[in-house]
C-alpha cells in the first residue's frame, strides 16, 4: 500500500452477516470522499445463454458462479484511473441485466462480497482485508428477510437454498477464508465502535493520498 495510488479494501463475511450494511455505512459516512463501492455480486458469471431451467440451478455460494477475471479487470482500471462500466445482476432472471452502472475511479476503493477472500489474484489486490463475523442463526435470519422482500423468493425456496448451497459453501469456503483478514469485525453494522474505527483508519488513507499529489 503506497500513499500514491489508490487504496483498496475488502469487506466479507457469510450471508446476511452485515457486510454490504458496512459497507454503505462507511461509504455514507464518507460522503463528498474520494470513495467508491463495488459489490462481488455484480460480477456472477453471464447466464443468458442458458434454459430458465438451468440457470435457478446455479450454486451461487460457490467461487465457481463468480467472473472473477472481469472482476480483476476493473478493480486493475480502477486503480489505473480509468472509468468502468460495472455489470448488473438481476437476480429475477439469475443473469446480468443489459444495462450497467458508470463507476469513476476513487481513492479508496472498497469491495464486499461473500467470496472475496477465496480468490487468489483478488485477495492479491486488497491492502486491507476486513471479515465480518455474526452468528449463523442471525445471519439466516437476515438472509430470509433480505430474498423475501427483495428478491421475491418464498421461506420455503430460501430455507431449501440455505440449507442445500449456502450453508455448506459457507463452512468449506467463506469461515476458512476469515484466516486472510487483517481486521474481524464482530456483529456487523451493529458494531459501532468497530466502524468509527474503520472510518477514522479510511480518512487518515484519504489524507496520505491526497498528501501525496
Amino acid at each position: 500500500m503506497t500513499d500514491a495510488r489508490p487504496v483498496v479494501i475488502g469487506v466479507t463475511g457469510g450471508s446476511g452477516s452485515g457486510k454490504t450494511t458496512v459497507s454503505r455505512d462507511i461509504v455514507e459516512r464518507l460522503q463528498g470522499e474520494s470513495v467508491v463501492m463495488i459489490p462481488q455480486d455484480a460480477y456472477y458469471k453471464d447466464q443468458s445463454e442458458k434454459a430458465m431451467a438451468d440457470r435457478v440451478k446455479t450454486n451461487y455460494d460457490h467461487p465457481d458462479a463468480f467472473d472473477h477475471e472481469l472482476l480483476i479487470q476493473q478493480v486493475k482500471q480502477l486503480l489505473a484511473g480509468q472509468t468502468i462500466e460495472q455489470p448488473i445482476y438481476d437476480y429475477s432472471q439469475h443473469t446480468r441485466a443489459s444495462n450497467t452502472v458508470t463507476i469513476e475511479p476513487a481513492d479508496v476503493i472498497i469491495l464486499e462480497g461473500v467470496l472475496l477472500f477465496v480468490d487468489s489474484a483478488v485477495r492479491d489486490l486488497l491492502d486491507i482485508k476486513i471479515f465480518v463475523d455474526t452468528d449463523d442463526d442471525l445471519r439466516f435470519i437476515r438472509r430470509l428477510q433480505r430474498d423475501i422482500t427483495e428478491r421475491g423468493r418464498t421461506a420455503d425456496s430460501v430455507i431449501e437454498q440455505y440449507l442445500e448451497t449456502v450453508k455448506p459453501m459457507y463452512h468449506q469456503f467463506v469461515e476458512p477464508s476469515k484466516r486472510y483478514a487483517d481486521i474481524i469485525l464482530p456483529e456487523g453494522g451493529e458494531n459501532t465502535v468497530g466502524i468509527n474505527m474503520l472510518e477514522a483508519q479510511i480518512r487518515d488513507i484519504l489524507t496520505r493520498v491526497a498528501a501525496s499529489r
